[in-house]
């Protein structure tokens, strides 16, 4: 029976040894959530920034609504994605489920609202700040998306990384719409949960160092976006 000292050093053998196993798992990993962020940008930017523009009936419900799906329980999101790719699902004859696809598919619900939300609040900031001047240059609200969204870059890198970390530590939703299937939809989350049922510590503990120095990696980065940013406004 391994020892935990046992096992962290077996888990460290894997990492520096480039287990096939391992890597395979940490890349398809990496390509559900950096794809799911991807996507829920391109949706989200957008979103967030007409809402932060524009004005008409039942704005605040959907601006709290928004709010609301920022804290979107992560099995809420997969049974619905379930429910809508299942055989008896209106989109089933597609056969989406336990795919990769359909990974990506909740992860986008999960981590749209998050970027959305975000991106509202800092647009909305810098259109009350810059208002006249955007109008005395003639802009239309639709022109003026791109100007206020590049001028908002730092931060938005900053929440779109947010978005991103949560995509890449989800368990619950890409459990159930991936099936966790080895070679085919296990991630690094689900693979964890698995390698630990099964007394498999090296390799949940190998996965978890991982996991764990990504999130790190990204809250540097984000950290460092953010100090360059009011390094430039100051």
């Amino acid at each position: 029976m391994l020892t935990s000292d046992n096992a962290f050093s077996t888990a460290l053998a894997l990492i520096l040894g480039m287990d096939s196993a391992l890597i395979s798992i940490v890349t398809l990993s990496l390509q559900v959530s950096l794809m799911a962020v991807v996507i829920a940008s391109l949706i989200a930017l957008p979103l967030g920034a007409a809402l932060a523009l524009w004005r008409f009936p039942g704005r605040n419900v959907v601006i709290v609504a928004l709010n609301a799906l920022m804290g979107l329980p992560p099995v809420v999101a997969g049974l619905c994605v379930y429910l809508l790719l299942s055989r008896a699902g209106p989109l089933g004859e597609w056969g989406l489920l336990f795919t990769p696809t359909a990974m990506v598919i909740a992860q986008v619900i999960l981590v749209m609202p998050i970027i959305a939300a975000l991106t509202r609040q800092q647009v909305e900031a810098l259109h009350g700040e810059y208002a006249e001047q955007l109008n005395s240059l003639g802009l239309t609200r639709l022109r003026m998306i791109p100007t206020l969204l590049w001028d908002a870059r730092f931060g938005l890198l900053t929440v779109i990384l947010a978005g991103f970390g949560r995509a890449s530590a989800e368990v619950g939703a890409v459990m159930i719409v991936g099936g966790n299937i080895d070679g085919v939809t296990r991630v690094m989350t689900t693979s964890i949960v698995l390698e630990t049922s099964k007394g498999n510590l090296p390799m949940a503990l190998g996965l978890g160092i991982i996991l764990l120095a990504l999130v790190t990696m990204i809250n540097a980065i984000a950290h460092i976006i953010g100090e360059t940013a009011k390094r430039r406004l100051g």
